[in-house]
């Protein structure tokens, strides 16, 4: 259940749009939105500087898929973060942008690229 209106959402008393509400296989709503991440905090956290509301940071911890697959998370990096209704505070990231102006590897599997 949305915590206001559709797409908006309470911080303080201003009303504030979102990116748009999302269900978890869980069954609860979660607020999903854009943000880049401003530094890493230690123990898997990272503080996370969110789009829409402008300039809220969140503290925020890789989802399940991006530790099984081991994708690297930077600060300065773009991601995806899901942000319950119920504590603004605390979020999950879900999802990396990839860097297309960054070269890519030699290819292969490895991070170096392949052997020879």
């Amino acid at each position: 259940m949305p915590l206001c209106e559709p797409d908006k959402l309470m911080f303080g008393s201003v009303w504030i749009g979102l990116a748009h509400d999302v269900v978890s296989p869980h069954g609860s709503t979660m607020i999903e939105t854009s943000g880049v991440i401003e530094r890493e905090q230690g123990n898997g956290f990272y503080m996370v500087t969110l789009d829409k509301p402008e300039g809220h940071q969140c503290l925020c911890r890789a989802a399940g898929k991006l530790t099984k697959f081991r994708i690297k998370l930077l600060a300065g990096d773009k991601v995806t973060v899901e942000i319950s209704p119920y504590d603004l505070t605390r979020g999950r990231i879900t999802y990396r942008e990839r860097n297309m102006g960054a070269p890519r590897s030699g290819g292969g599997h490895r991070p170096g690229g392949r052997r020879r």
